[in-house]
């Protein structure tokens, strides 16, 4: 039977990570505004980390993952010592931008220019959003 381990582990690291993230004093960090840990994957021998991070201010992205780039050893130590792992990961950030694609198909679905009914035969029913 196959354990969850690894994704416990990822779940614990993004745990962590969403308040160590709080606490870099880097002012490329702090600039981002709010910065959010949306996920976490671990290779299986625990060496490498990557993380997936988020923020409310899009246009400071690049600098983001350049100040935690710099931060990522004391990250690293500071994630170290309140786990406990044999092996603690080298950790790589990577910007997520998921949401910015789930608003790009939401949008493209209300837009009627784009999605037609999928049965002309009931083009005439009106939906409550519509009214």
């Amino acid at each position: 039977m196959p354990s969850n381990r690894i994704g416990r582990i990822n779940e614990e690291i993004q745990r962590e990570m969403s308040s160590l993230v709080r606490t870099v004093k880097d002012p490329r960090v702090a600039e981002a505004g709010m910065v959010s840990v949306t996920a976490v994957e671990t290779t299986p021998d625990l060496k490498y980390a990557k993380i997936y991070v988020s923020a409310l201010n899009k246009d400071n992205t690049p600098q983001l993952l350049k100040g935690l780039k710099s931060a990522a050893g004391w990250l690293r130590r500071e994630l170290g010592r309140a786990l406990n792992l044999r092996n603690t990961p080298e950790l790589s950030f990577v910007r997520d931008d998921s949401i910015d694609k789930g608003a790009h198909i939401l949008d493209m679905l209300r837009n009627p220019e784009i999605v037609k009914p999928a049965n002309p035969a009931n083009a005439h029913i009106v939906l409550d959003e519509e009214e």
